[in-house]
């Protein structure tokens, strides 16, 4: 016991306690600097993470100089040296406990500091999240022009790993589609994207190997971060994407969860021929008509003859056959379509319960299907397995707003469009959410912004056609409505859309021929019966607008076709809202029941 007792009075006698103190303390400080201050300045992790390793190994090397050297006022000295010295008078015996506190009040204030302060700040005054990036399109320099489906399919599959980082803000590839690969005003589209940092790219296939060449930009800077060339076989196009977008992670300085680190390192298929058709899919499905869409379900239908464990593809199918209904000119019918869409999603979801796409696909078919109970523990899912993915939280903000809950509704479409701030369909449904809860001057401003960026997308001039009318601007939303209109091609809902209005304003010849035109799409193709409906509700016969939106329930389009969210909140169905039958459909539109 006594060996104890002097070993720690030596301890004591040779400063070691002190030093040990004083290490701790100025160590925190260190780490405090590194962890604190280096993301603010864009130093890279692995600096942070040498200073921690440096200060854990530093402090036994200190306890040890502690025990073997003394400071006196000759200098320093072995201990043996100093103990035969004699004392100075005066000396001083608490200096390092004013070292220990001045060291650990400037640890607390950069403790204070980096979490209200640096993490808070952006890296300019533009305010743009230092953990943000957009993936700009990516050029194919093949000699076949037929590869840029793969040069696309290559950014998009980068830009959906990242997505899979909670960490990282990521814009979806329908806003960054709109700038060239390489350009110059990089902080214009950094702050059009609201984004701080850009990759762009290059994509260059022949035959079998594939050259990739990518460089990480930062916006606000012009400052290169980090770039590499890959020349690989397209047996190995997966790894590459992965060690892209590891990179890319790494370089930010993004958390990556154990869930996120699986999704950055896997491989959808190893059947090379099978991704190329997923890649064309994609290619059609990302340009948005009726006839890609066609031609995008075809491309999934033969990559799943390839490849039947491909859980994607079936993703893919899955959306093309719950969409197709939207685009009149095929005559698709939600009751052939939607038994479809929820097949290929299960069975997406049973391939990988861990691909948030699939989930989002099965929750959009399951709310069209007016499952939505599962359809919004789908959502969920989906969203936490990927918190980037714009059209999940989309398609999740048009669930919310069909059940009436308005606010939470807007708050997703937001987010949709912070994530994919271009998109022109999310910016219009995003409008639409703002005149429901009230906010129908915000309302026509967000469509005039998006008709800014398209003044031809039609969806935005009938939003504002409906918010318009809302307001009580009949004339200026007939306007709107006539901008809508394509003889060639008509739409039923633009149609009905005029026709109603027309009649509303007192121009009833021209909304009877339009609604003898409605009546004619009918014998041709198919028609949303809400959409007649709406023509019945402003003729005044609320009998026949009633039975066509019961029709419309049968016909499992009781949203319309294209929409998820308005019999709640449609203002041109207000006049049937205290009629019994009304009340009564909607109690079956809502009751849970399996169709």
């Amino acid at each position: 016991m006594s060996e104890k007792l002097s070993f720690f009075a030596e301890l004591k006698r040779r400063n070691v306690y002190k030093v040990a103190v004083a290490y701790a303390i100025v160590a925190w400080l260190l780490v405090q600097i590194a962890t604190q201050v280096f993301p603010f300045l864009e130093i890279p992790n692995w600096i942070v993470r040498l200073v921690i390793a440096l200060v854990a190994i530093g402090f036994p090397i200190a306890l040890v100089i502690a025990w073997a050297f003394e400071i006196t006022p000759q200098g320093i000295e072995r201990t043996e040296i100093a103990d035969a010295m004699p004392a100075a008078a005066g000396q001083k015996k608490h200096a390092w406990i004013y070292v220990a506190i001045i060291g650990a009040l400037l640890s607390i204030g950069l403790f204070f500091v980096g979490r209200y302060g640096f993490r808070n700040a952006s890296p300019s005054s533009s305010e743009l999240p230092r953990k943000s990036i957009a993936v700009l399109p990516f050029d194919n320099l093949g000699e076949e022009k037929g590869n840029a489906y793969f040069a696309e399919g290559i950014q998009d599959e980068i830009l959906t790993r990242l997505a899979k980082v909670a960490d990282l803000k990521v814009i979806a590839r329908t806003s960054t589609q709109r700038f060239k690969s390489a350009p110059e005003n990089l902080p214009d589209i950094a702050k059009q994207l609201g984004v701080a940092n850009i990759l762009e790219g290059s994509v260059q296939k022949v035959g079998d190997q594939v050259r990739v060449n990518v460089q990480l930009i930062n916006a606000l800077t012009n400052a290169h971060l980090w770039a590499e060339i890959y020349d690989r076989k397209l047996t190995d196009i997966f790894a590459v994407e992965s060690d892209i977008a590891k990179t890319i992670a790494d370089t930010l300085q993004a958390k990556l969860s154990s869930s996120a680190e699986h999704v950055l390192a896997s491989r959808p298929t190893e059947n090379p021929e099978a991704h190329e058709l997923y890649l064309k899919g994609r290619y059609f499905w990302n340009r948005r008509t009726g006839a890609n869409l066609q031609k995008a379900a075809d491309y999934f239908q033969q990559e799943i003859g390839k490849d039947p464990a491909y859980a994607l593809a079936y993703s893919g199918l899955a959306d093309c056959h719950v969409l197709l209904p939207a685009y009149a000119e095929l005559g698709s019918n939600p009751r052939e379509e939607l038994p479809k869409a929820l097949e290929a999603a299960r069975k997406a979801v049973e391939l990988d319960d861990t691909l948030g796409e699939a989930h989002t696909s099965l929750a959009r078919a399951l709310a069209s299907d007016l499952q939505l109970a599962a359809a919004m523990s789908e959502f969920k899912r989906a969203i936490e397995l990927n918190p980037n993915y714009a059209t999940a939280h989309q398609w999740f903000g048009e669930c919310l707003q069909s059940q009436g809950h308005l606010e939470e509704a807007l708050a997703e479409l937001k987010r949709a469009q912070e994530l994919d701030p271009l998109s022109l369909i999310i910016n219009s449904v995003f409008a639409f959410a703002l005149d429901t809860v009230g906010k129908s001057d915000e309302a026509i401003a967000q469509l005039h912004k998006t008709l800014e960026i398209d003044p031809n997308f039609t969806n935005a001039h009938g939003q504002l056609g409906n918010v318009l009318q809302h307001r009580g601007r009949l004339n200026e939303a007939i306007v709107e409505y006539e901008k809508c209109y394509n003889s060639m091609a008509p739409d039923p809902g633009d149609l009905a859309n005029r026709a109603a209005a027309y009649f509303l304003a007192g121009r009833k010849a021209e909304a009877q021929q339009d609604w003898d035109k409605l009546k004619a799409l009918c014998e041709r193709q198919y028609v949303p019966a809400y959409s007649m409906a709406v023509v019945q509700v402003a003729f005044g016969n609320k009998d026949a607008a009633i039975h066509l939106l019961e029709k419309s329930y049968e016909d499992r389009a009781p949203f319309d076709s294209a929409d998820l969210g308005w019999i709640l909140v449609d203002h041109r169905l207000d006049s049937l809202r205290s009629d019994p039958r009304f009340k009564n459909l909607i109690t079956r539109i809502f009751s849970g029941e399996r169709r």
